[in-house]
């Protein structure tokens, strides 16, 4: 017996936007399609409401994921991605907005109970509150962990790290020691020409100053030329001596020996 889905396989694009921007314009600030992706960007305060209007009208019934993502340069340098599902649809969209570390986002626990979880990574990694989350609490890092490790200027070493002390019976936490300085690589060939001196470069003078390249007008200047050549056929040494034959028979090849040493 066939079961039918009202899910198609395919979902297309076409239409959600318009479809969308409708029912949330009052908060919408821009919406567009990239990587076959559709994006709807909208104000801070009201994502709770958006969320709502798009799990009831438009049937998007699952949270798959909240991300966060750090822009240093930006007023408001993190933006929080929203990436919704339907099952009925087999369609998915990303709403995002932008935070900072003193604007909080409404929390959306009330729509999605596992945006409980997801919050607090974001949290964790960025910073960014969730205003009405009722445990907003660190999830990945350890108890006492300072400071957010997916913010870009975060070192990449972080400040501490933990070994186990057989001193102590116990891990503790230390500041980063590094045993040699963080390098960065190019991966420049320098036969292809680096902008920056190579080391031991420092070192060099610099390519000889030649007013005149010097240039052959004449076999004669190279070297070359008919005597060159009939006093390279010339042989250097005398040759091989003939091989002559004595009449001998060689000698063959000794007889085996046993184990023990006996013939």
């Amino acid at each position: 017996m066939a079961i039918l889905h009202s899910a198609p396989r395919f979902a297309a694009n076409e239409g959600v936007i318009e479809a969308v921007s409708e029912t949330i314009s009052v908060w919408l600030i821009e919406a567009h399609e990239a990587h076959g992706e559709v994006i709807f960007r909208v104000d801070r305060y009201a994502i709770d409401k958006v969320l709502r209007i798009l799990r009831d009208d438009h049937a998007y019934q699952q949270l798959m994921e909240i991300a966060g993502v750090d822009y240093p340069s930006r007023p408001e340098r993190f933006e929080v991605v929203y990436m919704l599902h339907s099952l009925t649809k087999n369609h998915r969209v990303m709403v995002k907005c932008s935070a900072s570390e003193d604007t909080p986002v409404p929390t959306v626990t009330t729509l999605w109970p596992n945006a409980g979880w997801l919050e607090r990574e974001v949290f964790d990694m960025y910073g960014v509150n969730f205003a009405g989350n009722p445990d907003l609490r660190r999830i990945l890092t350890d108890y006492g962990f300072e400071g957010h490790p997916f913010r870009k200027d975060f070192p990449v070493t972080g400040y501490t790290e933990l070994r186990y002390s057989e001193e102590e019976k116990r891990v503790v936490y230390e500041p980063v020691v590094l045993a040699q300085e963080m390098r960065t690589f190019d991966f420049l060939s320098p036969w292809e020409g680096a902008d920056y001196v190579l080391p031991g470069d420092e070192k060099s003078r610099g390519a000889p100053a030649v007013s005149e390249p010097k240039t052959t007008e004449k076999p004669a200047d190279t070297g070359a030329g008919t005597k060159a050549n009939e006093a390279a056929a010339k042989p250097v040494s005398p040759p091989n001596p003939a091989v002559k034959d004595s009449g001998k028979v060689a000698p063959g090849a000794p007889d085996p020996t046993s184990k023990e040493g006996g013939r």
